[in-house]
């Protein structure tokens, strides 16, 4: 979702768009941009609200949901409004940040009742984060990016125009392209954003942004110009399962994108929304400062929501809740699981192994954790070369129920050799929830296991 010491937001910004969609022409790469200072790490812009004790150190591969978390029934794909769409007129106008000029307003008064504010709770990262989302059709299909949702084990969403809040669940999400729909539970008679061509966008053009900037319950208007088209950036998100990613076919603008807009309108000021807001940077350089935003082009981030409407997954596109094992591990390459600890404890400080208060562990390593709140590298580790060490497992997952335990080191899946924590999560995203699936590990005393685990559903990577 963002940069978990500040603002960020996942970095779906991988390669190309999945389904019938293709990646968008590249343009000229951007200007050069005066040296930066620290603060000019172009980040998303979704806000995390509280830090879990790992921060980006550690990934919880596959997630235990909270409840019977099951997918939201798959609207058919004319949910999903193609461009143009009719505006709205007459409609409750939702809370508004101050210091608006009377375009924004102008703007806000037409987009505004479409916009949602989101909030999500991380539950095994011991965070939640807040961004923005954009009603698709009456019944409360929503638009935003994946990175607002990713890692998320409580989603709801608020509609400021009337005050109301749903729960939502997700639909499906493509996270190379930062991209999610969720559906909100309950909803109905909504008023949806009006939608415009992002195909007839120029360099020059005025823009508003908004969204729910900083996280604070309101719908915040930024006034700015598309400063290019066709770019293609790197956004770094510190607290999500993807440190940074490349994302193509970008809108730019000057307007003030900042944490907490993620998944929100990008709009002409004629009210048509035409792009969603997803990355921002602020640069800072002698007396100067300069400011650029990014949003996903609305043509494109609704050929990838008719997709995921319409069920189609891919390579790219999740349907639904991936596959939950429950599990804490590392990030990284390497296959050695002793490196995997040393950089563990480097990334995250960590004064010392093992410690930590959980259940099942006594004063030693816990035997199974409710979040990251109290997780620390185990004391012990299994003596082998090569596999994924795992942190630490999920209290009521499949894992935990296996007998996995910290310090394990996971070698196999269904007879395929695991490497590095990298591997182990390509390989699981092979399967979906409910698969039956063979994992071979090593425990801390020496002793080689082998198990069938039955996957669940957990939260969107």
């Amino acid at each position: 979702m963002q940069d978990y010491s500040g603002y960020s937001m996942p970095p779906p910004d991988g390669g190309g768009y999945g389904g019938p969609t293709s990646p968008l022409p590249q343009g000229p790469p951007p200007p050069p941009r005066p040296p930066r200072r620290r603060i000019g790490l172009l980040s998303y812009v979704a806000v995390a609200l509280a830090a879990g004790a790992l921060g980006a150190g550690t990934v919880v591969a596959v997630y235990h949901p909270t409840s019977s978390t099951s997918a939201a029934p798959a609207p058919s794909s004319s949910a999903v409004p193609a461009a143009p769409a009719p505006s709205n007129s007459a409609v409750p106008q939702p809370s508004i940040g101050s210091g608006t000029n009377a375009g924004e307003a102008a703007v806000l008064k037409k987009v505004a009742p479409g916009v949602v504010i989101i909030n999500t709770t991380l539950q095994y990262s011991s965070e939640q984060a807040a961004g923005t989302g954009m009603v698709l059709n009456s019944s409360g299909l929503v638009l935003t990016n994946n990175h607002v949702i990713e890692n998320a084990t409580k989603i709801s969403a608020t509609v400021l125009a009337t005050g109301r809040t749903y729960p939502a669940k997700v639909v499906g999400y493509d996270v190379t392209g930062d991209i999610a729909e969720i559906q909100l539970q309950g909803a109905s008679a909504l008023h949806t954003v009006p939608i415009g061509n992002s195909s007839q966008v120029k360099t020059g053009s005025s823009v508003v942004a908004l969204g729910n900037a900083e996280g604070q319950s309101q719908i915040v208007a930024a006034a700015g110009s598309i400063t290019g088209v066709n770019q293609t950036i790197t956004a770094n998100d510190q607290g999500g399962t993807v440190t940074s990613e490349t994302l193509h076919g970008m809108l730019e603008t000057d307007a003030s994108i900042v944490a907490g807009d993620s998944g929100g309108p990008l709009s002409t000021t004629s009210g048509q929304v035409i792009g969603m807001d997803t990355a921002g940077n602020s640069v800072s350089f002698s007396q100067q400062q300069s400011t650029s935003g990014f949003a996903i082009p609305i043509n494109t981030a609704l050929a990838v929501a008719h997709q995921i409407s319409a069920g189609q997954a891919s390579t790219t596109v999740v349907i639904g809740y991936p596959p939950f094992i429950g599990i804490y591990i590392g990030q990284g390459t390497s296959s050695s699981p002793q490196a995997q600890a040393a950089q563990q404890q480097d990334q995250n400080g960590f004064g010392g192994f093992g410690g930590g208060s959980g259940f099942g562990g006594g004063s030693g390593t816990p035997g199974c954790y409710t979040s990251d709140g109290n997780l620390t590298v185990p004391s012990a580790i299994a003596s082998v070369s090569s596999g994924t060490l795992v942190l630490g497992t999920i209290c009521g997952s499949p894992a935990a129920a296996a007998g996995l335990t910290a310090g394990s080191v996971i070698t196999g899946v269904n007879g395929q050799a695991v490497g590095s924590p990298k591997s182990l999560t390509a390989l699981m995203s092979k399967f979906q929830p409910g698969a039956n699936v063979s994992l071979t590990w090593v425990t801390p005393a020496g002793q080689r296991k082998t198990g069938t685990l039955v996957l669940t559903a957990g939260p969107p990577l």
